[in-house]
């Protein structure tokens, strides 16, 4: 469905400015970006120039509302997170849901984090029916595309000037770690990507991990950050295992739902055994939190054996859900200078340095 050609679309991104440093010129990928987009689709681009220039995050969004509200929208595009900050201030300037402000929205191009555990509040906030196409892109180049419409698989593109392998997970902090080509990876196997450019780039670690769904052709899901991973005790719990418990226990709970999370162990508690450390922004609290969180660790348990050992031989106790006041993860954000454009935040640390700053919007 081309139709989306007809009307406005937007790319929320950061400040399309370049500098130099010895001839060459330097700026924010997203930015970058926005000087290649195709001829044929730059006459009905939003926002303008001016306001894409602005680097105060709060005041870009109030002008890119202002620019594009009366519009007739039809493909927004960008980072969950932010866009999901976009479509609230809509909200909150016109009392309706994405779909009565703009009837012709039909595609919402997504990428950089996973978009299950915001699926709920962007349903919520859009109203209607809308086709997600997802994307991973990263500043090292273009990797795959979502290339069916009813599937979240990505399709890794192999003849764009990258040359991948793929060191599995389980050995990546080995001294001696196989790096593995496409031609011998397994379905469901958790591996670390490593890229050759011809940009320059040569056994580049990236560091996402990617699982394989479909090997002709090869089609994966991104399942998370080598460096965002929580293995204080030995646990090895990566991005796609807290995602995916966050997921599923959403889905037990009608009226749950969530805006942003982070994951931290706490190894000295002033009590008791050690334990996960779930820092939560709610959109809508579930109706029984105690149960939500109980059913969050058994989740865990499932996905995670070396997690759930933890928990049986006492050396852990189930997790803590600590509830974040609204624009916490925003503040958070703010406060060390990263409020916008590509910034994310990591859903999980090996160490406190994101959640003792979370703490002090615990409710």
């Amino acid at each position: 469905n081309s139709s989306f050609v007809d009307g406005k679309m937007i790319f929320l991104q950061g400040s399309p400015e370049m500098h130099e440093e010895k001839g060459i010129k330097i700026g924010r990928l997203s930015g970058i970006v926005a000087h290649y987009v195709p001829s044929y689709l730059q006459k009905n681009r939003l926002p303008s120039w001016e306001t894409n220039c602005i680097d105060d995050w709060e005041t870009k969004v109030e002008s890119i509302i202002d620019e594009t509200l009366n519009e007739d929208m039809r493909l927004i595009s960008g980072i969950p997170s932010w866009l999901l900050m976009y479509f609230e201030r809509v909200h909150e300037r016109t009392g309706k849901r994405m779909k009565e402000v703009w009837p012709n929205f039909s595609l919402m191009v997504i990428g950089g984090v996973a978009f299950e555990p915001y699926r709920k509040k962007f349903e919520n906030l859009i109203g209607g029916k809308v086709a997600i196409v997802e994307t991973y892109p990263a500043s090292e180049g273009f990797i795959a595309f979502q290339d069916e419409p009813e599937s979240n698989e990505l399709l890794l593109l192999t003849d764009n000037g990258i040359y991948y392998e793929f060191i599995p997970v389980d050995e990546y902090f080995d001294e001696t770690h196989r790096r593995l080509s496409l031609a011998d990876v397994e379905v469901g196997v958790n591996y670390a990507l490593v890229m050759h450019t011809n940009a320059g780039l040569w056994g580049y670690g990236i560091g996402d991990t990617v699982q394989f769904t479909s090997l002709n052709p090869p089609r994966l899901i991104v399942s998370g950050r080598i460096k965002h991973f929580t293995s204080a005790f030995g646990e090895h719990v990566i991005g796609s295992e807290v995602e995916y418990a966050m997921r599923e226990v959403l889905g037990m709970h009608d009226s749950a739902r969530m805006i942003e999370f982070h994951v931290a162990p706490q190894v000295n508690p002033e009590s008791g055994l050690p334990y996960h450390e779930w820092f939560v922004e709610f959109d809508q609290e579930p109706d029984d939190l105690k149960t939500f969180e109980l059913q969050l660790d058994e989740q865990m348990q499932q996905k995670n054996i070396y997690y759930k050992d933890l928990i049986i031989g006492k050396v852990l106790r189930p997790l803590v859900v600590r509830k974040l006041q609204k624009d916490a993860f925003k503040k958070y954000m703010q406060s060390i200078g990263k409020l916008g454009g590509q910034n994310k935040v990591p859903r999980l640390s090996n160490d406190r340095s994101v959640g003792d700053k979370l703490k002090q919007y615990e409710i």
